[in-house]
């Protein structure tokens, strides 16, 4: 609920310090925003003529004014006829350059518009890449992906259409109200007369929309994440026969958006035909009052013709206001959600001094105390107490214990997915914490318990973008591992598309070409977290002979429940509530009847004696 309840937030229309900040993104484009606001401004100008050509034909030819001067007369002619056809001419000029200024306007401010979209997606997306894990555990992935797209599609609009319609909405009002008032003060001011109402009018329309548009947003996140909650669990929802009652809560949902959604178009139908009553009333009292003028002879038909027009112009800006304030105060709380998240720091980061470790790959845990979450005032919740253990070139080393006890933290720290509040994880005597992340993390590869496929083909999967890995070092990773035979069976085979995380495939598929992926990358070090625990025992039996090749000649760390990989390991760490209880071989730890002893008998026995009746070599060959 806690992304429902920000969607709910709207802060001010306008906010200076956001708005700067927002304005920076437009700098590299200052030419096209320059072009865009000039030919708004020349726009404004033509547009703002076209009633005052009207007074002028008017009052110079059709009903002619003796002594009129206006500022046209040294290009006009004194026939009536040229005359007319001059103004005519003269206003087809002004609506094509019009025309081209709007073409202008529009193709520029949308091009710069789409490359600020283009920049700040790309600043949230890296900026993303570089939070620690933990910042994903406090933040859900659609509020995030809320903020690269709907956010910033808010802030677009308001760059191509908010902002810059209210840029000329202004300069327009402006116009007409300097010509208003300059051809006759009297009938500009029977025309403004309106105005407290009309703004009586927009204020009550623009909190009911506030209000309308809030309650939209809130509907939209809960059913965005109504369906990506059930749509994921489809197959639950469908073994436990739920759909009927899935569709009626959602049902519910989408109810609440159209209600939403209902209000918002009142407040519309209502308020639109409120400000054409009042602006019909404004042209009324312009031509009843402006009427009983030109009978009195106290102003002319052409006044009184351009005072019309440019009263119904005057209008058309005032009602788009209302709606342009809606898209500011949208954008502003998109922007303030934006870079809140981009002010967010990466909390583990490369360090400004980087040393590199020089040796074969050698990991010594010192003393590690390690908490998820720390509350200055309270004891952390320790998941690591005092953790002191040694693993030596070249060596395999399995780590057991009880879920909870601590196994996967250990490979968080060593990949410095988080950073210890107590003692410290080296590498060959370097600390992870001076060294070069990519550095780091280019020494380990690591196979998850859940694979994770992206969308493309195989041997995308396998190669991940690196580009010196080759085909034949896909092919011969996929061979080591017996994925090859099973890939050559695709009608694509390595080129075989990959659907969405894989779906196409099973857990078994899946996993080896994680371990393809992992043997491809050529890792000093290799990381196994209970890598086997999803496959089937004959893909086990398959990949057992693979993973005796990728640990050869590597500092191995594995995770692990099956009876095969915990043996043959060279050293095994038994984790008991964050400490390191137990550590020696298969056999000596038998041989302590301590902790081990009790998982095997737990865990271990009834697996090792269906191993043994089905593939008694193996057993035997673990033995010795």
């Amino acid at each position: 609920m806690a992304s429902h309840h920000e969607e709910e937030v709207l802060g001010k229309a306008y906010d200076s310090r956001l708005m700067k900040r927002l304005v920076t993104y437009l700098r590299p484009y200052k030419w096209q925003v320059g072009i865009a606001l000039g030919s708004i401004l020349l726009k404004v100008g033509a547009d703002v003529l076209g009633p005052y050509l009207t007074h002028v034909v008017i009052d110079r030819y059709l009903a002619p004014v003796p002594g009129l001067r206006t500022p046209l007369d040294f290009m006009l002619s004194s026939k009536p006829l040229v005359g007319i056809a001059q103004i005519a001419a003269l206003g087809v000029g002004l609506l094509t350059f019009s025309f081209l200024l709007e073409y202008l306007q529009t193709y520029f401010m949308q091009w710069a518009g789409q490359m600020v979209m283009f920049d700040l997606r790309s600043q949230i997306f890296r900026h993303l890449q570089h939070m620690h894990i933990g910042f994903f555990d406090k933040n859900p992935v659609g509020r995030l992906v809320t903020r690269v797209t709907s956010d910033v599609d808010a802030l677009n609009e308001m760059f191509t259409s908010g902002v810059v319609s209210i840029f000329e909405d202004v300069f327009v009002l402006g116009g007409i109200v300097w010509l208003m008032l300059r051809m006759n003060r009297n009938l500009a001011l029977i025309t403004f007369a309106v105005l407290p109402f009309i703004a009586i009018a927009t204020k009550l329309f623009r909190d009911k929309v506030r209000d309308s548009y809030r309650r939209i947003r809130v509907a939209i996140a809960r059913i965005n994440g109504y369906l990506q909650e059930h749509v994921s669990g489809m197959v639950v929802l469908q073994l436990f026969n739920r759909e009927e009652r899935a569709f009626h809560k959602f049902s519910d949902v989408n109810a609440t958006h159209m209600e939403a959604f209902k209000d918002a178009i009142m407040a519309h139908a209502v308020y639109y035909p409120i400000v054409e009553i009042l602006s019909s009333v404004a042209i009324a009292c312009v031509i009843w009052f402006g009427g009983n003028d030109v009978i009195r002879d106290t102003t002319t038909i052409g006044v009184l013709a351009a005072f019309i027009q440019y009263a119904q112009r005057f209008f058309r800006p005032i009602q788009d206001f209302s709606e342009k304030y809606n898209i500011l105060q949208s954008a502003m709380a998109s922007s303030e959600r934006v870079f809140k998240l981009l002010d967010t720091p990466p909390e583990i980061t490369s360090p400004a001094v980087i040393k590199t470790p020089e040796g074969p790959g050698r990991i010594q845990f010192d003393h590690v105390w390690f908490a998820y979450r720390t509350v200055a005032s309270s004891e952390p919740d320790w998941v690591l107490r005092d953790v002191s253990f040694t693993i030596e070139p070249g060596q395999t080393v399995a780590i057991v214990g009880h879920t909870g006890a601590g196994k996967t933290t250990i490979i968080s720290l060593l990949m410095r997915f988080y950073d210890v509040q107590k003692g410290a994880v080296r590498i060959d005597g370097v600390d992870v914490k001076e060294m070069d992340l990519a550095d780091l993390r280019r020494r380990f590869g690591v196979v998850l318990q859940d694979p994770f496929l992206f969308t493309g083909t195989v041997e995308g999967n396998i190669r991940l973008g690196t580009a010196w890995i080759e085909d034949a070092d896909i092919e011969k990773a996929a061979e080591d591992v017996n994925l090859a035979d099973f890939v050559r069976t695709l009608p694509g085979g390595f080129k075989e598309e990959v659907r969405e995380r894989g779906s196409t495939l099973s857990t078994g598929q899946k996993q080896l070409i994680s371990f393809a992926r992992a043997l491809a990358h050529e890792p000093k070090i290799l990381i196994l977290d209970e890598a086997t625990s999803s496959v089937d025992t004959e893909t086990e039996f398959r990949v057992r002979d693979a993973l005796n090749r990728m640990v050869e000649g590597r500092t191995s760390v594995v995770i692990a429940h099956r009876l095969s990989t915990v043996q043959r390991a060279d050293k095994i760490i038994v984790m008991h509530k964050g400490q390191v209880r137990e550590a020696g071989t298969h056999q000596e730890l038998l041989a302590q009847r301590g902790i081990y002893y009790k998982l095997y008998q737990l865990q271990y026995k009834d697996q090792e004696v269906l191993a043994a009746a089905s593939r008694p070599e193996v057993t035997a060959g673990a033995d010795d």
